[in-house]
């Protein structure tokens, strides 16, 4: 929106654009402001800015494998006080993520030359009495050998698996 503005600014003026825009002519201003002078910036943002240089240098200096929680305790240890969510926040903002250890494990794989089952409930999950509709699933459990999968039947109007 606001290179919008600078873009038409001398042909139709600020007042008159902002007047179509859901922005104030003192908010534009203001951001002009701001990049002209940083100091300008709100403190937050300023500490922010401060503090995405030490979280990518640190985030570099690791090989790129710490996370959050090892970068705000590598703060902590250069006596630079910030909260772990803050960490968290910019990092996430930074697109900077540790390393995860271990595979991802992909349990289902679709492919649109099969046929799908047939919604025969129409998603209306419910009962009026006990053995009138069972509905299955299946899931997996993560155990010391990998993975173990495990389906079920469940009576819908007693919640409870019978099978």
């Amino acid at each position: 929106m606001l290179a919008f503005i600078d873009a038409h600014r001398d042909q139709y003026g600020v007042e008159s654009i902002c007047k179509l825009l859901p922005i104030a002519p003192s908010t534009y201003y203001e951001h002009k402001a701001r990049q002209r002078d940083p100091r300008r910036m709100p403190k937050r943002l300023q500490r922010d800015a401060e503090l995405r240089g030490s979280i990518r240098r640190i985030w570099e200096q690791n090989f790129r494998a710490y996370g959050a929680r090892k970068v705000w305790k590598q703060l902590h240890r250069e006596h630079m006080p910030v909260a772990r969510c803050t960490v968290e926040r910019l990092m996430r903002e930074e697109g900077l993520r540790g390393v995860v250890r271990g595979r991802r494990t992909r349990t289902t794989m679709a492919n649109d030359l099969f046929e799908k089952p047939l919604d025969r409930v129409q998603r209306r999950f419910a009962a009026s009495r006990p053995d009138e509709l069972w509905v299955a699933d299946f899931t997996f459990v993560a155990t010391w050998a990998g993975f173990v999968y495990v389906a079920f039947v469940i009576d819908v109007f007693a919640r409870r698996i019978v099978g």
